[in-house]
């Protein structure tokens, strides 16, 4: 696994801009590094994936949960005035 990850901003995204985690503000040098037009997380981020039959029907049962990690990246910027924000980022290992 790898021991980081990184996001993709889109294009149009310029200074300043604002980084949320599953829903929590993020600290540029504290929790990412912006590295040209990339977000570098020290940490892995992870997303739940697909359900298979016996999981799904587990769920649908009421026998299990999904307590998975299923992180989200939004950033929040500013275009033409407009307040963006551009959710569910992807990520890869980085």
């Amino acid at each position: 696994m790898a021991d980081r990850s990184v996001v993709d901003l889109p294009p149009d995204v310029g200074l300043p801009f604002e980084v949320f985690l599953n829903g929590v503000p993020q600290r540029e040098g504290e929790d990412f590094q912006v590295r040209g037009h990339t977000l570098v997380f020290e940490r892995p981020l992870a997303e739940e994936g697909k359900l298979g039959f016996w999981r799904w029907l587990s769920l649908f049962l009421g026998i299990a949960g999904t307590y998975r990690q299923n992180d989200s990246v939004d950033v929040v910027y500013r275009r033409g005035g407009q307040r963006i924000v551009a959710s569910r980022l992807p990520f890869r290992p980085g």
